[in-house]
């Protein structure tokens, strides 16, 4: 499976908000072209023409946040920065959320989840919720317009899309650890079919999906809201956007807050085994929870024997659902990840293991489904077309087939359950028939101090990864905090007081300043 850093689970869910909720809703349709095209589209360099859009957090997750009003526009960007004069365009998509009781105004936030294919446009939705429900803390939203962004690939901003459902299906359910050549070579054989079709349809277009193109992306919203300086909150894969324009235009920097690093120094092969390392260590966390905390987790003292042994049941004989969708061993350990982005998974992830046990696979197939986006008729969003595009045009050196095969075999030993998969989760990117354009690794001269926020527990982007990356910066400050999943901010008091005190103040968090878990 591709790659992904982070989809921002660890916020609300419409569920959550909503009584009903619905799939989102383009806003701006894509045209034959592959450019999304709408009303109020602006060339880079000039100011967005808004529009009202109460449709998209209706449609999104069944009515907009009290207090909040909801406005929509675009900015034409160059499909290549490298030759932005008379060239093609794509649109990229924002929404702007502005609370009625704003004050005082600073500027605007711009927002991202991750993935990378995750929609800023739904996240700030989410985001406009306020602190009871996961969003913003209202001093933050009464200061700053929160604007989301699709970038480009994503959702609503030219949308990759070339990975057919039924492939999708194969993907996520394949055998995590294929161990026999026979097995191995069906997966090499799915991704190459994967890859191949990407190539058909993209073309010339996919070396511009990479971080460096999108960053540049950022710097003409910027001047579309008709900021001076940036002021931005990224997880995950949206701390590797960040940090590249931090890079590329340290001089319009007010303030980042990167949250859940990705350590830009790390090549290919060393950020996927930095993500077998980190869940591996989080599913020990959950183990070992399980073992102390018996009443929620119905199969310990020995979680890790019990998920190991779903796995190699479901390779021999999987359980089959009410419509005979199989639980598959990949479909299994999708659910495993998926469940280890929040502390509040691990209970789900236990009562999803003991039902499988009982000839039940309903919440496997819940934790699969929210992770890989897949719709409850089959269908998936963009979020891994995307993700796969990003992945691969970022990466420098890819190592061959031979070589991941032996990679697959040392990471099994060095990490149990997650290395295998991970070893393999390089393949696509191994076939990949576009140009590479790799992201810069480097200080941003000149840029002020960034925040580089880091979770102990993290499974996606490893904790080790956030001094790492504010290093690398030159002007970043680590901010710790001390607890389980993937991301901090907006968890607790501590962190929230730190972050928003920079953000509003640019007061810099203390130095080695470390936030308990609750």
């Amino acid at each position: 499976m591709p790659r992904r850093f982070r989809l921002v689970t660890g916020l609300l869910s419409a569920a959550t908000i909503a009584v009903t909720a619905g799939c989102t809703v383009p806003v701006f349709a894509p045209n034959d072209s592959g450019s999304a095209v709408g009303p109020g589209s602006a060339a880079a360099g000039s100011t967005a023409s808004w529009r009202p859009c109460d449709d998209v957090p209706r449609k999104l997750v069944g009515r907009g946040a009290e207090g909040m009003t909801y406005e929509c526009a675009s900015v034409a960007v160059p499909r290549d920065w490298a030759a932005p004069a008379g060239g093609p365009t794509y649109d990229v998509a924002m929404i702007r959320i502005r609370s009625r009781s704003q004050h005082q105004r600073i500027g605007s936030l711009l927002v991202n989840p991750g993935g990378p294919g995750g929609s800023g446009v739904d996240t700030a939705v989410y985001l406009s919720f306020g602190e009871k429900l996961g969003g913003l803390p209202s001093a933050v939203t009464d200061r700053f317009d929160i604007v989301g962004f699709d970038p480009r690939g994503v959702s609503r901003s030219a949308p990759v899309k070339c990975i057919s459902n039924a492939d999708q299906d194969a993907s996520f359910g394949a055998d995590p650890d294929p161990v026999s050549q026979a097995e191995f070579d069906e997966v090499v054989a799915l991704n190459k079919r994967i890859t191949q079709q990407c190539g058909t349809k993209l073309g010339d277009q996919l070396p511009l999906f990479s971080t460096k193109q999108a960053a540049r992306d950022m710097d003409a919203i910027r001047a579309a809201v008709g900021d001076e300086k940036l002021s931005y909150l990224g997880f995950s894969y949206g701390t590797l956007l960040g940090a590249t324009y931090a890079q590329l235009y340290p001089q319009h920097v007010r303030a980042l807050v990167l949250d859940g690093a990705i350590d830009p120094e790390q090549d290919f092969v060393a950020g996927s085994e930095s993500q077998a390392k980190g869940f591996e260590r989080a599913f020990t966390n959950f183990a070992n929870w399980c073992k102390a905390t018996r009443d929620k987790c119905p199969i310990g003292p020995d979680a890790r024997g019990a998920v190991t042994d779903a796995i190699a049941k479901a390779e021999r004989s999987p359980v089959k659902d009410a419509k005979g969708r199989e639980a598959t061993a990949g479909w299994i350990f999708v659910a495993v990840i998926s469940s280890l982005y929040t502390e509040e998974g691990w209970q789900r992830l236990a009562e999803a293991v003991d039902n499988l046990q009982a000839g039940d696979a309903k919440g496997i197939f819940e934790l699969a489904d929210q992770y890989a986006d897949r719709k409850p008729d089959g269908s998936y969003s963009n979020l891994f077309d995307a993700n796969l595009a990003v992945n691969c045009a970022d990466a420098a050196q890819v190592p061959p087939v031979e070589k991941i095969r032996e990679l697959q075999s040392q990471w099994r030993q060095k990490y149990p359950l997650f290395g295998a998969p991970l070893a393999i989760g390089m393949l696509p990117c191994a076939f990949w028939p576009g140009k590479r354009d790799p992201y810069p690794a480097g200080a941003a001269k000149g840029a002020p101090p960034i925040v580089v926020v880091g979770t102990t527990g993290d499974p996606a982007t490893p904790y080790e990864n956030t001094a790492a990356l504010a290093s690398m910066l030159g002007t970043g400050h680590v901010l710790t905090w001390e607890g389980e999943g993937h991301t901090a901010y907006p968890s607790t008091k501590c962190i929230v007081g730190a972050v928003d005190s920079y953000l509003i103040d640019l007061t810099v968090p203390r130095e080695g300043l470390r936030c308990p878990a609750k």
